[in-house]
């Protein structure tokens, strides 16, 4: 009934498998947890392969690093069932209801079901501020305020979709780009998929430190610039995309880029800082974004 997908990339995954396992046995569903190494180094890869121990549950390891889109593929592809639900590695449901939950949207009209992103009530340490601040005030959304604008919090870390229509639209192409999502956001929103969000949500638990972010946030621009800052309407879905359209019109992306390489180094120190500016944050991304070819 529901084959469960968990593409790993550094990440102890052992604890998650358990927990899903258990609430799957739990709902007396036909299950199976398939989890896909990308490539870790060595420490993980000697703990995650435990999980062929519990029943029903599957790993396997790429021999290079393919990426967590190409990864996604792959698992889809293995896949035996007709639903299937993608989990990122560091993530723990929050409830012990989480899968009953995904079982219980299941129906004709919900082709795609989002149950959303959470993080922990406390600040962490301030190397992973930066992450923590965009996730807390960024991503966690009540499943009422998605649904204002669904396309815009499509999160591929929580999310139960038909897998005939996870293949049809996942990019598969052999050039590897970061923060899909949008991507993947894109084709829902040009076909007219509806998207049913729900509150089902998981913790985010693995938060990279401000630099780690901050260069993937770059590299994120990089593949939206490519691959959708000419697209129709894709104002809709990104504010980022948004504001740049609205720039490239008015002809001022010169302007923009002299102004982004005044205040470059100010922004960046602030974004790297222990307390950072997400509006600065943004700034950042609006210049670069102006500035890279």
């Amino acid at each position: 009934m529901l084959s469960i997908l968990i593409p790993i990339y550094n990440n102890t995954v052992f604890e998650l498998v358990q927990n899903i396992h258990q609430q799957c046995m739990n709902c007396s569903i036909e299950f199976e947890i398939i989890c896909l190494d990308d490539n870790s180094v060595n420490q993980f890869q000697l703990e995650n392969p435990k999980i062929k121990k519990l029943t029903h549950c599957f790993y396997s390891e790429n021999e290079t690093n393919f990426g967590r889109t190409k990864t996604r593929q792959i698992l889809a592809e293995k896949a035996k069932f007709d639903w299937v639900l993608f989990l990122d590695a560091d993530v723990i449901p929050e409830t012990e209801n989480f899968i009953k939950n995904y079982i219980s949207s299941i129906n004709e009209t919900n082709a795609v079901i989002f149950g959303g992103y959470k993080y922990e009530k406390k600040q962490p340490e301030s190397p992973t501020t930066l992450r923590y601040k965009y996730g807390k005030e960024r991503e966690e959304k009540s499943p009422e305020f998605r649904s204002k604008k669904p396309y815009q919090y499509v999160f591929s870390g929580n999310m139960m979709i038909q897998k005939k229509l996870f293949l049809e639209l996942n990019y598969d192409e052999k050039e590897k780009f970061y923060g899909m999502d949008i991507y993947f956001a894109y084709q829902l929103f040009l076909r007219k998929i509806s998207i049913h969000h729900i509150d089902n949500s998981i913790f985010h638990l693995g938060l990279e430190t401000n630099e780690v972010f901050f260069e993937k946030s770059l590299q994120s621009v990089v593949s939206r610039k490519r691959l959708l800052a000419d697209k129709i309407d894709i104002e809709q879905l990104n504010p980022l995309l948004s504001h740049y359209k609205k720039i490239k019109k008015y002809r001022l992306i010169l302007a923009t880029k002299i102004i982004f390489n005044i205040f470059e180094q100010f922004l960046k120190r602030n974004i790297l800082s222990k307390n950072p500016n997400l509006f600065y944050f943004d700034l950042y991304r609006l210049g670069y974004i102006c500035s890279v070819k």
